[in-house]
């Protein structure tokens, strides 16, 4: 059930029925059709249009899923010592200041660190010091981390990042974000869509008239249009 989101979804102009048979069409070529040797994350794959990212303000924002997007999200902590102790706890990959010390600003590999984890987690005093130990990196990819307070728990933070979608207009009027995986019920990825759809469209100065187009894709399939 929609519950507590039935507000948010009853704004949409997404057509309900087009929708539903728009992901049973994805799920069912997915999960039926051609089977993987892995879990497909599905994408939902933006146009923008009447918007001039030299002159209009570029949006970014990030908005929290009822449920994970991808089945398999990894998070490596950059900890000080006590959230080192405690993503060992957790079996999460983490690195230390000295680990960051090691890789001496070296673009390759900081490229390569980008590359392997889905997003970072830092602690306080290592987040201020990543411009100094690792140079641009992570941000240019898009991962810059996410601050970690010893208040939070790692494990809960985890979840938070994997069921989080981020938006950011860069120089192009399209974005492709992942909103979730062939796994999911189809009421799950629905939900997911419509939330993330409608948090969108919140952020675009004139809304829907700023969207030319929306589809989902999942990895290796076909895009299905649903506006």
């Amino acid at each position: 059930s929609l519950g507590k989101h039935s507000k948010i979804v009853k704004m949409s102009k997404l057509q309900g029925a087009q929708l539903a048979k728009s992901v049973a069409a994805l799920l069912k070529a997915s999960n039926e059709d051609q089977k993987r040797g892995f879990t497909e994350t599905v994408e939902l794959q933006v146009g923008i249009k009447n918007y001039d990212p030299q002159k209009d303000k570029r949006f970014s924002g990030s908005v929290r899923l009822p449920k994970a997007t991808k089945a398999k999200f990894s998070v490596c902590v950059l900890g000080d010592q006590q959230h080192l102790d405690e993503a060992k706890k957790y079996n999460l990959p983490a690195l230390g200041v000295d680990d960051l010390k090691k890789m001496n600003k070296n673009k390759k590999l900081v490229k390569k660190l980008a590359k392997k984890y889905n997003a970072f987690l830092a602690s306080e005093s290592v987040i201020r010091q990543i411009p100094r130990l690792l140079g641009p990196g992570l941000n240019k990819a898009g991962k810059f981390p996410t601050l970690l307070t010893h208040g939070e728990n790692v494990q809960e933070k985890v979840t938070e990042l994997a069921s989080t979608v981020k938006f950011q207009l860069k120089k192009v009027l399209c974005l492709g974000v992942a909103i979730g995986n062939v796994k999911m019920t189809p009421e799950e990825l629905t939900l997911n869509i419509q939330l993330t759809v409608n948090f969108l469209v919140s952020l675009l100065k004139k809304g829907w008239q700023n969207i030319r187009s929306l589809h989902i894709k999942s990895s290796m399939g076909a895009p299905q249009r649903i506006y």
